[in-house]
């Protein structure tokens, strides 16, 4: 019998990034790496602990718009004309290294790695992606839960008590059509919590969401055992809490693993070192420079100067890091234990693109850690909330506090000068789709196409992507005209329906570019009183 729990849960989304109106995009291509770095290698390291027997579960949100992308045939096709660019590029680098050794076993181990992530997704999974995550799902070894329908921040939205409940509601359901089952469990967006969010969670279906640490600790009355089991809301619906100690040994710029001099450095790539006439065919259509996932350099340590990446001496500190990660969640539960009366629970949340993208290493530190925890000690096990609460049903009853996992904690990183004027629009487009859904409550034919189309806007405005951007001052012009594309089309149509004036090429054209959410229904904005 295991001393205690621990929760590794890996937050996975993308903002919807679709432009079937043009060629090539390059902001389509956060979905390609993504899926090059990030998702092929996690499906490899689980396809590999089920083959070895090796016990696991762990938890993972796939939010709605990276499904709909995921299982979009124009991104798919996209993605293999991406990977056959790359893997051409790979070719030449072989060459080009020959002469390089240091270089050229990197360029041959890209060469693989790209040929066996084509192999995955076009042989393996049919192109889609999604159904790698619902087998390992079905398996029992990932609880796979939901977030908001376009990871619109709440906190921020809940003026309009039927916008939250429409991204709740479609979010669900969008997780059932794609995975076969409701979600018992959400991942708040942004983990942004404020009182009274539960209720709607609570009508969706949802038994449990996470929050970030102060939200736990702060709560009212404050919990006995702090972050180290959940909590119920006066409803039933049960908050994690996130463990600050195991989250700054992976996160942390200063303290965490991935700024290991031995590992991969993310900034130094050949789509900025080489010279231009070589690399043009393989950077964006534009002519702008950009990543292209060829990268022979280590961290090295602070400064320019970069040393060639040696893959054995990483994977030899990953296996360190994880060996070390277990031995400190190890201590960390013996002394929670005598000290609890119930097994502590440590929930570790992270974005998923951290394993893989920023830290080229992490899937096989997620790998070494989960192998240690199977069979290296017998002070903890793996467990989700849904294990966690089924085993310990009896938990405090609290109100957790405002919070999110943002800087400073709470709401500001979304609402700063940088991007206040969109909440505005986004409140009166909220009243305004609530006014049509009870103007229109047995809409039909174009009229019922057109209301579902202006939902599909206005939640795509409302993605906290967009703010999130404005804040970081990175993509600043692509977030800013996204914001405002969505909004015009909202109101547009807003103004069609109500003026009994649709225009169906317009509204056709609308279907096909902003196609997420195919079964939504704009009814979801009625006010529960209806």
């Amino acid at each position: 019998m295991p001393k205690g729990y621990l929760a590794l849960m890996l937050h996975t989304h993308l903002p919807f990034v679709r432009h079937p109106e043009y060629d090539d995009f390059l902001e389509e291509d956060w979905l390609f790496e993504a899926i090059t770095e990030t998702y092929v290698p996690l499906i490899n390291v689980f396809e590999g602990l089920v083959q070895d027997g090796v016990p696991f579960c762990l938890t993972m949100s796939m939010t709605p718009p990276l499904l709909s992308m995921l299982s979009d045939p124009l991104l798919q096709y996209r993605y293999r004309r991406f990977l056959d660019r790359s893997i051409e590029l790979s070719h030449k680098e072989m060459d080009r290294t020959r002469k390089q050794p240091e270089f050229h076993r990197l360029a041959q181990m890209y060469n693989w790695k790209l040929n066996q992530a084509r192999d995955i997704f076009v042989n393996r999974y049919r192109n889609n992606l999604v159904l790698a995550f619902k087998k390992f799902q079905d398996l029992g070894h990932l609880e796979l839960i939901t977030c908001g329908a376009t990871h619109g921040y709440l906190p921020l939205m809940s003026v309009n008590p039927n916008a939250v409940r429409a991204q709740i509601k479609t979010a669900v359901q969008t997780h059932e059509a794609h995975l076969g089952r409701k979600p018992h469990g959400i991942w708040l967006p942004e983990s942004g919590y404020q009182p009274g969010i539960e209720d709607h969670l609570a009508e969706a279906g949802i038994r449990f969401f996470f929050t970030d640490t102060h939200g736990i600790l702060h709560a009212t009355p404050r919990p006995k055992h702090g972050v180290y089991a959940p909590v119920f809301c006066p409803n039933g619906v049960a908050a994690f809490g996130r463990d600050k100690e195991s989250s700054k040994q992976v996160w942390s710029a200063q303290e965490g693993y991935p700024g290991d001099v031995d590992y991969r450095d993310f900034y130094r790539d050949i789509g900025f070192d080489l010279e231009y006439d070589y690399i043009q065919p393989y950077i964006a259509t534009t002519g702008e420079r950009k990543m292209t996932g060829f990268k022979y350099h280590r961290i090295t340590g602070k400064g320019d100067h970069k040393e060639p990446y040696n893959p054995d001496n990483a994977m030899r500190k990953a296996a360190d890091h994880a060996g070390n990660f277990m031995f400190n969640r190890e201590k960390q539960i013996e002394h929670l234990a005598g000290v609890m009366d119930r097994p502590p629970l440590v929930c570790a949340p992270y974005d998923t693109e951290l394993y893989g993208h920023w830290w080229y290493e992490g899937p096989d530190w997620l790998n070494f850690l989960i192998r240690k925890i199977a069979y290296d000690q017998d002070v903890l096990e793996l467990t989700t909330p849904s294990r966690y609460l089924e085993a310990h049903p009896t938990q405090q009853v609290a109100t957790p506090s405002a919070s999110s996992w943002g800087y400073n904690g709470y709401h500001e990183y979304w609402l700063k000068p940088e991007n206040d004027w969109i909440y505005p629009h986004l409140h009166k487009g909220a009243d305004r789709m609530v006014e049509l859904a009870e103007k229109h409550p047995h809409a039909s034919g174009l009229e019922e196409r057109a209301l579902n189309q202006a939902a599909r806007e206005l939640l795509l405005a409302q993605s906290s992507d967009w703010a999130f951007i404005m804040t970081t001052g990175t993509m600043v012009e692509y977030a800013v005209k996204r914001t405002k594309d969505h909004l015009h089309r909202f109101n547009r149509l807003y103004d069609d329906i109500n003026n009994g004036n649709i225009h169906p090429d317009w509204l056709i054209q609308l279907e096909n570019k902003d196609n997420l959410f195919p079964d939504i229904d704009y009814r979801v904005y009625r006010p529960t009183a209806s």
